[in-house]
């Protein structure tokens, strides 16, 4: 089993905000691969189904952004497993927008997600970075994540979230370099 977390923030205000793009990823797959019905466990909402021959848990958790971690980690704990079956979903102010990058470990780069799963499980946890870009200036961050995408980006918005779910199976079995191709391929197409 495998465990998908898309980070997020709770909450309609929300819903739009480049820093809650995960939640949006999360929705999508389920959606494009029929999981069953939303089920509140693990301090979230969680959907179960398959990809392909994979039975993957998909995580929203419900603990706002900066406390991920206390949610990732109760379920990642109920089914014992290890960060090995663990991908995070989350906005990248470093990739451009709707680029789409897997990478293995590393640093939480300030996000405050990141860092909460850091605390809780450690860096060894397969992270699907979702460029949102980066406004320019640090003093423009917080603004920018926390910014709904913009009606001009919604084209674009669309296709990256039908392309992450079309191309769900390549990470489910663990071919992130063929799911990073096609991503860039669907992303050209216009």
């Amino acid at each position: 089993m495998q465990i998908w977390a898309g980070l997020g923030n709770p909450g309609p205000r929300y819903a739009l905000h480049r820093h809650n793009i995960g939640f949006l990823a999360m929705d999508v797959i389920a959606d494009m691969h029929d999981f069953g019905a939303i089920q509140k466990k693990f301090s979230g909402w969680v959907q179960e189904g398959r990809i392909g021959t994979e039975k993957i848990l998909l995580l929203k958790p419900a603990t706002f952004m900066n406390e991920s971690g206390r949610s990732v980690g109760e379920a990642l704990r109920f089914y014992k497993l290890e960060t090995d079956a663990l991908t995070v979903f989350h906005d990248e102010l470093d990739l451009a927008p709707f680029k789409v990058k897997v990478k293995q470990g590393g640093g939480h780069a300030g996000h405050n997600g990141l860092r909460s799963i850091d605390s809780h499980l450690g860096p060894d946890f397969r992270r699907v970075r979702i460029g949102i870009g980066h406004p320019g200036h640090k003093d423009r961050v917080h603004g920018h994540v926390l910014g709904n995408y913009a009606k001009s980006e919604q084209d674009d918005l669309a296709q990256m979230l039908g392309g992450l779910g079309a191309e769900a199976p390549w990470l489910a079995e663990g071919n992130d370099p063929r799911f990073m191709s096609e991503m860039a391929l669907r992303m050209q197409a216009d």
